[in-house]
């Protein structure tokens, strides 16, 4: 059985960094990528950025791009997001999840989700 864990969330003031990390258990060999997406109150699920396992090609929300940075560790199962910058509109729950497919507009990974975790809270405060 396939199962996401991310840690690494918390408090932060505007302007400050967080790293995000999700270990995958399970195989995954049939998973084409893999990324975070994000939800917050009175707002729809947003997926923030993805990555293929074969290649290592990544998109991003137009909201994070230059801010957030999405990383992989095949050997270990495990997908990073690092965040710089945060504003408080980053505060929301982050969730890790596979895909069979991470693209932009209405092709985001959300569109295409496998399996997901829990998710890691992310506050930032002005």
């Amino acid at each position: 059985q396939v199962q996401a864990v991310e840690t690494g969330g918390g408090s932060v003031q505007a302007g400050g960094s967080l790293r995000l990390s999700c270990v995958v258990s399970g195989y995954i060999g049939n998973t084409n990528c893999w990324g975070w997406f994000r939800e917050a109150p009175g707002k729809e699920r947003e997926a923030v950025a993805g990555i293929y396992l074969s290649g290592g090609g990544t998109v991003y929300a137009e909201s994070v791009k230059g801010r957030f940075k999405i990383s992989q560790d095949i050997s270990k199962q495990s997908v990073y997001l690092e965040m710089n910058s945060l504003t408080p509109e980053d505060s929301a729950r982050y969730h890790c999840a596979t895909a069979g497919y991470c693209g932009t507009g209405e092709k985001t990974l959300i569109r295409y989700l496998g399996i997901w975790g829990v998710g890691t809270l992310v506050t930032v405060s002005s």
